[in-house]
């Protein structure tokens, strides 16, 4: 299975994708651990996109977690299930907020090597704060993935929106079922 998580910063999809990967046993990408270098430097896109062809190149399976819409040319190619995390606002700005706080009282290196942090003034009070991205883009993000679903370029993708925990907790044991 191929298959591409996607949501707004705060949404789960890295949880969700984590645990999917989990139950079935299939290779995990991070996109985010591609495009970030140390110091919150990004990846040129020529360099990122060598990356991610190179990730699903190394599998006949992988769980894509991650939005990037300039990668979809490579990364719908294949792809068999797009799942998006369409949590409400509320509660996606909670998480996002519970998680920023989470990590910048840790310390937790988000990708291994990069040496990148969440940080208490990063987080609330710069302009770069996840917490600011995820108000700025949900909304967006739903208006661009519910035009995915009717969009006929990707009539190959099976389409899967999770709206509730109910609706994830199916998806896992269907999952399950089909493994």
């Amino acid at each position: 299975m191929k298959m591409n998580v996607i949501g707004t910063s705060g949404s789960g999809k890295s949880t969700l994708s984590r645990r999917i990967a989990a139950e079935l046993a299939i290779p995990y990408v991070e996109m985010d651990q591609l495009y970030w270098r140390p110091n919150w430097q990004g990846t040129p896109d020529d360099v990122f996109l060598e990356k991610l062809e190179k990730a699903l190149s190394a599998s006949a399976d992988w769980i894509l977690d991650g939005n990037y819409n300039r990668t979809r040319p490579v990364k719908w190619r294949d792809v068999e299930v797009v799942v998006w995390v369409d949590y409400g606002f509320t509660r996606t700005l909670w998480q996002a907020v519970t998680r920023a706080c989470q990590r910048a009282w840790h310390h937790q290196e988000l990708w291994p090597g990069t040496g990148n942090c969440e940080s208490f003034r990063r987080a609330f009070l710069s302009r770069e704060s996840i917490i600011i991205w995820t108000i700025k883009t949900w909304r967006s993000n739903r208006a661009r993935y519910e035009a995915d679903l009717r969009n006929p370029q990707y009539a190959h993708i099976r389409f899967i929106r999770l709206t509730r925990r109910q609706d994830t907790d199916a998806l896992i044991s269907s999952l399950k079922q089909q493994a």
